[in-house]
């Protein structure tokens, strides 16, 4: 038997954020027994914490369908878990992953997260993204592209009202993405507060709709900069996301920006445990 624990992320409280499950000791396991548990759990992924030589520790990352190279909110959940079991101790703390090795800071409540090199990528077509998520031309509020601190995903600047109306279909939207991206952020952005209402929908790696997305938070900032609206120099910007899943989360960034390029992202967030237990081996 392994043993797991749960944990909400991006929340100050229980049953709200985004939930995460971490599992313990399963260094022996192949990528395709970490799968069946990953769908056993059908959350919107599952962390795996595992030895490392060039880091405190290893993760891999798994959705119900695939395997991701670098997520947000299960980097921030494993490392808060890691140390609160006392496996780690608090503070600095070395990540491991396919992006590369990753920087946290793991207080007792709080976690914040270094993304990978910043990424900018080319323009999307914002029609075609706005069609696949059922939305009107006059929904769209800006240029769409692709960005990324380690993960990229698209972004779709709309209309505030515009954001809880979004009903994706997936397969559309798999196609006005391509291959490129963890999926598709569309937001809405209140300059005068620097704060982004969002929503991520990731159909293409068997997440339908995620409630808290820490990769795509520290994309954001990489786009926003690009697009002029973070000023040059150290910017703090809030996400909301997950309220039209009856999961609120707040995600705190940071972005380091020179002339219109971000160069260096953060995200910070809260962690709450939520359940533990053993499962079987598959």
């Amino acid at each position: 038997m392994l043993h797991y624990e749960v944990v909400d992320v991006f929340t100050d409280r229980p049953f709200a954020g985004n939930p995460l499950a971490v599992v313990l000791d399963a260094d022996d396991l192949s990528g395709e027994q970490l799968q069946a548990l990953a769908r056993e759990f059908n959350l919107s992924e599952t962390a795996f914490p595992l030895p490392s030589r060039v880091a405190d520790y290893r993760l891999r990352i798994f959705t119900p369908t695939a395997e991701l190279p670098f997520a947000g909110h299960p980097s921030i959940g494993s490392a808060h878990t890691l140390v609160r079991l006392g496996r780690l101790p608090a503070g600095s703390v070395l990540q491991e992953r396919g992006a590369g090795l990753l920087p946290l800071s793991v207080g007792l409540v709080e976690v914040s997260l270094t993304g990978g090199k910043p990424t900018l990528g080319g323009d999307l077509d914002a029609g075609q993204l706005l069609t696949a998520v059922g939305l009107e031309p006059a929904d769209g509020a800006g240029r769409a592209r692709l960005a990324g601190c380690g993960l990229e995903f698209g972004y779709l600047p709309v209309t505030e009202d515009a954001v809880a109306r979004a009903m994706p279909d997936p397969r559309a939207l798999v196609a006005a993405l391509g291959s490129d991206g963890g999926g598709l952020c569309v937001y809405a952005w209140d300059v005068d507060r620097r704060t982004a209402h969002a929503r991520v929908f990731a159909a293409g790696v068997g997440v339908a709709e995620d409630p808290a997305t820490g990769s795509a938070a520290l994309g954001l900032g990489v786009h926003l900069a690009a697009a002029g609206l973070l000023p040059s120099g150290t910017s703090a910007y809030t996400v909301h996301q997950g309220a039209e899943l009856q999961r609120p989360s707040v995600l705190r960034c940071t972005a380091v920006v020179r002339g219109e390029t971000a160069v260096q992202v953060t995200v910070t967030g809260s962690v709450v445990p939520i359940a533990k237990g053993t499962i079987r081996v598959p």
